[in-house]
């Protein structure tokens, strides 16, 4: 049995813990590109790889994110990879392979059925500041444009321009 978690808002714990994890509802048409399903991380030893979602889904809406644990047999077949590629059909042994061998922030796992209430192991409070936002290593690449344009409106813009100005005069 591989463990999994899905990261969530502490409002809906209690619903989740009860009822289990559902499958979102779509809007518009079905699109057969991206597969639908719950999202998840496997469990590996380093715990903010696991949790790496959090700060990005906390962009949504909700201030409190708790952890959903669960467990689905490792032959199972989820689908896997990195957010921004072609998932492939993995077992949820082999998701949780890969997520361990490479640790690659960005992966995500996609379980394409429902969770059931008596798979869920535990609810578990997070620590509120895990993770990326917007994409992973976004804040180590910097400013590209620091003119006055680009940066109108921008949160620290004057420190921005002038760092900019000095790195290219």
């Amino acid at each position: 049995m591989t463990n999994f978690v899905h990261i969530a808002d502490a409002k809906d714990g209690a619903a989740i813990r009860r009822t289990g994890l559902k499958l979102p509802r779509l809007k518009g048409p079905v699109n057969n590109q991206r597969p639908v399903g719950v999202f998840a991380l496997p469990i590996v030893p380093n715990f903010l790889v696991s949790h790496q979602w959090l700060r990005e889904l906390k962009r949504r809406g909700f201030k409190v994110a708790v952890g959903i644990y669960f467990r689905i047999p490792d032959t199972e077949l989820v689908w896997a990879g990195h957010y921004s590629q072609e998932k492939q059909l993995l077992s949820a042994a082999e998701a949780a392979t890969c997520l361990r061998r490479d640790g690659t922030l960005g992966y995500e796992v996609i379980i394409p059925r429902s969770v059931a209430s008596t798979e869920i192991r535990a609810v578990r409070s997070l620590p509120q500041v895990l993770g990326w936002r917007y994409s992973p290593g976004s804040h180590e690449k910097g400013v590209f444009c620091g003119c006055e344009y680009c940066q109108k409106g921008a949160i620290k813009s004057r420190r921005i321009r002038l760092a900019y100005e000095a790195r290219n005069s």
